[in-house]
């Protein structure tokens, strides 16, 4: 009887040290690092998204905005170009004349020839006395042509 007790004993000593072994081998081990959550990713890919398409929005907004504001202004230029051109293609004087007109804000500029001094000071006061015009560029040239009179 002795002998069944020093083996149970013995066998208990062991399943003792084992689970001590085990335990100790366990406490060794590095815990795991915390993974990421797949909830967690998504929601910074959802952030770096939305951010993106706030800078994206505000861009395109500004470049609305920039796009209005020149369509605005060729819009009230094309106002002042119809009026001045308007009045110069109807004069008498300024019959027969090449006249390009520039207007820029409330500046227009004129280029081209007209045949004398006279048609050429007609054409500054027309384009002067527009509506919405408040400053005139010259660069008109006078061309003389000769008549049939005057040539050799």
């Amino acid at each position: 009887m002795m002998t069944t007790r020093v083996r149970g004993g013995i066998a208990l000593i062991a399943a003792f040290a084992l689970a001590c072994g085990f335990a100790m081998l366990r406490a060794q081990e590095q815990p795991p690092a915390p993974k990421e959550s797949v909830t967690d990713k998504v929601k910074e890919k959802l952030d770096s998204a939305a951010q993106s398409i706030k800078r994206g929005a505000k861009s395109a907004a500004d470049a609305v905005k920039e796009q209005y504001h020149r369509a605005r202004e060729s819009v009230h230029n094309l106002g002042e170009h119809g009026r001045v051109y308007a009045r110069l293609h109807w004069d008498k004087n300024l019959q027969g004349s090449k006249i390009e007109i520039v207007v820029k804000g409330s500046v227009a500029t004129l280029n081209g020839t007209v045949p004398d001094a006279k048609a050429k000071a007609k054409a500054l006061e027309l384009s002067q006395d527009t509506v919405g015009i408040t400053d005139v560029v010259d660069h008109l040239t006078v061309t003389t042509v000769k008549s049939e009179a005057d040539k050799p």
